[in-house]
This record gives C-alpha cells, structure tokens and sequence, in this order.
C-alpha cells in the first residue's frame, strides 16, 4: 500500500523513554504510533531513548501499525545523533519538529543518507509556527516528504491565541496547510485535542477536522483512540451509499449517459471518484487486523 494511502484515523504520541509504553503500544488501536523523542523526553534521558526506540522499532511486533520517529531538531544537540541511530531502524517515517522551510528537510535527508537510510525512506513535517505557514506552499514540494503534522499547540503559542472551541484563531493556518497538503498529493494531520477525558469535546473537534478535510487527528492518550477511529472511519450508511453512487453511474455510462441520479441528486465523475476513495479507505481500514 502506498504510503498516503493507507488509514491515519488516529495517530498517536507515545514516549520514547518509557519501555512500557512502547511495549502497550502493540496493542492499541491507532493506525499510526509516533515514537518521540523530542517533547515527550526529558534532555536527560534523551541518549538512552533515542536507542531504546530504534531497537524497538527494529524488534517489530507492532503488527499494523505505521511506526515514526520524531527526532529533535537539527538545531539541538540531539538531532544528528537521532538521526545517526535511527536511520536504518526500520521505522516508516521519520518527523521533523518545527519545519519552517525546504532547506531545513534538506538538511535532514542529507544527514539520514550520511547515516545509511533507505533512500525512499519518508519524512514528515510538523507545522508548528507562523512561518511554517507562509512557506507552507513551498515546504510541501520537498520531494521526500509525505505528510504535515499540524502542532496546534505551538502554533497557538507562537500566535499569542486561545484554544477555543471553533479554533477559529488557528482557520487561516489550518487552511493554509490543507491548501499546500493537496496541492502536492501529501497526507495531513490535525493537532492534538487537550483535554483527553473529554470524550464530548475531541468529538467534536475530530468531526471538525473531518469536514475540513484532513486525514486524521494526532492524540496524547490511548483514551482519544474509540471516538477518534470512529470518527474518521467512513460510517456505514456512508459506505452503503458510496456503493449505491459506484453502481447508478456503472449502469448510466452503460447506457451511454453521463450522468446518474441517486435519491434524487445528480451524481457526477466527480461524486464517483470520491466514493470511490471512500470506499478504498473502508476496504483499508478492515484489512487493518
């Protein structure tokens, strides 16, 4: 499965210093687990959990589950060494923290190839300050990388904002990297829900995400993985009536029209084509066991 293809409902933060929680981690339900080792991990312990992931990661036995390392920046004492260690641990992804431009993913890429990466290895950017959303258009082009990871939470800080129920304050850069995201055929992530026993509200900030289009939400808390998956999952009245869209326009092109009509709407290529993906990322996510 191509890499942009596959589900990311739900992508989750787990530590990388704490071995217990990259040992439960084989047995949640997030279709993506972000081994870090930049926010989650205390200077300190940074040299031990930087090896401690790349042997896990090597150990496998995560089964479905899309692996990625988030480094620390190369503006830090321990971004080379991450690199260094984890380059040929086997991970599917490497994120970089705080990407503000196209030289900054260079710079990692260089060091990962230094360090005996695959050559096809990705890499993800975290979208994290203003100027990452300026130069979100050009940041989007960089021939390795394949997703943007919304960091709200940064994002926020830096824009001296709230957190507020709508996030409206955050619209403009979220649509910006949606923009650069689709443009450029990338994956996309939506920041993390705070308040991780809040079922009610990441509920309704995950549909909000949904209906903006991104792919799925990254989350703090094997608690968010149930209403998170649920939420990005197609739904099974969606399904039904993706199936019913595939069908109609089948039997009028093969009636020689170019148009079919389903519960009385108009259904188009274009309406085909988004079913069609839809039930794609259905027959993806049950495959996922």
């Amino acid at each position: 499965m191509h890499s942009n293809d596959r589900p990311r409902r739900s992508v989750l933060y787990m530590p990388g210093s704490k071995a217990r929680a990259l040992e439960k981690a084989k047995t949640l339900s997030a279709d993506t687990l972000i081994l870090d080792l930049e926010d989650a991990v205390t200077p300190s312990e940074k040299p031990a959990a930087r090896q401690m992931v790349a042997d896990t990661v090597g150990a496998g036995g995560y089964g479905y589950r899309e692996l990625v390392i988030r480094i620390n920046g190369l503006d830090t004492e321990w971004g080379a060494p991450d690199l260094d260690t984890i380059a040929t641990a086997g991970a599917h992804a490497v994120l970089v923290p705080k990407v503000e431009s196209l030289d900054m993913l260079d710079s990692v890429c260089t060091r990962l190839t230094a360090a005996g990466a695959p050559a096809d290895l990705p890499v993800w950017a975290m979208m994290e300050t203003p100027l990452a959303m300026l130069n979100a258009a050009e940041i989007a082009t960089h021939p390795r990388l394949a997703c943007l990871v919304m960091g709200t939470n940064d994002l926020v800080k830096e824009l001296g904002a709230a957190h507020t129920e709508l996030r409206l304050p955050m619209v403009t850069a979220l649509g910006l990297c949606m923009l650069a995201a689709r443009a450029h055929g990338l994956s996309i992530l939506d920041g993390v829900y705070n308040a991780y026993k809040d079922d009610e509200g990441l509920r309704a900030s995950c549909l909000q995400g949904k209906e903006m289009g991104f792919d799925g939400k990254t989350l703090i808390h094997p608690a968010q993985l149930s209403v998170t998956n649920e939420v990005f999952a197609p739904s099974v009245d969606e399904i039904a009536l993706a199936e019913r869209y595939v069908s109609a326009f089948a039997e009028a092109e093969a009636a020689g029209q170019g148009v079919a009509v389903v519960d009385g709407r108009i259904v188009e290529n274009l309406h085909v084509d988004t079913a069609k993906k839809l039930l794609h990322k259905a027959a993806a996510i049950a495959a996922m066991k």
